[in-house]
């Protein structure tokens, strides 16, 4: 038995040869590689997605070790969309994985092609490019998976999945909404969210990895652009919230599942 047929035996005992080869065939465009991004981005890759672009501006820093798939004391300063292709090549050598170093925003949206895939899954931060992406998103024949936010959460029990317009108690889809509407852009279709009605308070500090500037390894000395330092959490974000592995990776691991079961019942 060839190793690649070897790999996905267990899957193919499920879903069958058929299924299989049409997850072979669907391309992926996961946007943000963070605690969401990174899980959901494995699973698929482990379920046969072969054709996986991964979008994300940031490096490995040392407080994202907490909930990152990538994230480890050997990665820090690593570009993560790199890191993370590294690990999942390991794990599919024969993937076709295109890592971009960038952020998404409506101005340089025309550089995805997002025409050009099945499914785009939405794990963006920022909420003015997250608009952005929902919206363009949803006037392609792309099917969009979109996650809430998943920070201040602990209970796994309340990830649920429903559509945008029915998310229930998630400040991140409640500024979405109150964004659209004060912009009167409206998605052109509806697509399914993963989120918690669960809002816990930080109890702790809200502090960076020690220094008012993150001082990771490698964050203070990249590859010539000292640019890539605005983009790292650690040392941009007003406002730093809690986060847990295991409700990041459920988020991803929900998307994921979201995208091979449309598969599955196409």
């Amino acid at each position: 038995m060839a190793i690649q047929d070897a790999i996905f035996r267990r899957s193919e005992l499920l879903l069958g040869n058929e299924r299989m080869a049409q997850i072979a065939q669907k391309r992926v465009i996961i946007f943000g590689v963070g605690g969401v991004g990174s899980w959901c981005a494995e699973s698929l890759i482990r379920s046969g997605i072969r054709q996986l672009t991964i979008v994300d501006s940031d490096r490995v820093c040392i407080t994202n070790i907490n909930r990152q798939l990538m994230a480890t004391t050997k990665t820090i300063g690593q570009v993560k969309v790199d890191a993370l292709k590294e690990r999942l090549l390991t794990i599919n050598p024969a993937a076709e994985i295109t890592a971009h170093q960038k952020i998404f925003t409506a101005e340089n949206a025309d550089e995805f092609e997002l025409d050009t895939y099945d499914y785009i899954i939405d794990a963006i931060d920022s909420l003015k490019d997250k608009a952005a992406l929902i919206l363009l998103a949803c006037k392609t024949q792309a099917k969009l998976f979109s996650s809430m936010g998943a920070a201040l959460k602990l209970d796994p029990t309340r990830i649920k999945v429903t559509e945008f317009w029915k998310v229930q108690g998630d400040p991140l889809a409640r500024a979405l909404r109150k964004k659209f509407k004060s912009q009167k852009q409206f998605p052109k279709r509806k697509f399914q969210c993963v989120y918690s009605d669960e809002l816990l308070e930080n109890r702790g500090h809200n502090a960076t990895c020690g220094t008012e500037k993150c001082m990771c390894p490698k964050a203070q000395d990249g590859p010539g652009d000292k640019s890539l330092l605005n983009h790292e959490w650690c040392s941009s974000k007003a406002q730093i919230n809690g986060t847990l592995a295991h409700i990041t990776a459920i988020f991803g691991f929900m998307i994921a599942g979201l995208v091979i079961g449309d598969i599955c019942h196409d």
